[in-house]
């Protein structure tokens, strides 16, 4: 028997607060830095989301009783391949700055942080 832990919950919360993350991040950009590099924040969290939520699935289709993966352990590998590409192109092709484009990179990270304070303290 399993035990749901409210895990699919979590992983869902997480993609939404990258959302809002990622939002109000290329806001504060914008007004810091300008448009250019609010456009490359905005590219590099909405990679880092995209990885997040390959990063699901790919978790999600492990489990026991799932209908399996049906390709998404090769694309979970060429997905690398596509950021970097994303990269380069935004950084060399548009001159966007690499620094906006590595931070939005760590919305997913920063994301699941919150998530976790968010689990801390709802939890008592």
């Amino acid at each position: 028997m399993t035990q749901d832990l409210g895990g699919d919950r979590s992983l869902e919360r997480i993609v939404r607060i990258g959302i809002g993350l990622g939002i109000a991040g290329t806001i504060a950009v914008g007004a810091a830095r300008g448009m250019r590099d609010a456009a490359g924040f905005l590219t590099g969290a909405s990679l880092s989301i995209f990885s997040f939520h390959t990063l699901r699935r790919l978790g999600l289709g492990l489990q026991p009783g799932s209908p399996g993966l049906r390709g998404s352990a090769a694309f979970f590998g060429f997905r690398y391949v596509l950021i970097g590409a994303a990269a380069y192109g935004i950084v060399k092709l548009l001159g966007i700055s690499v620094m906006p484009v590595l931070a939005g990179l760590f919305v997913s990270a920063a994301a699941v942080l919150v998530e976790i304070l968010y689990e801390l303290i709802s939890s008592k």
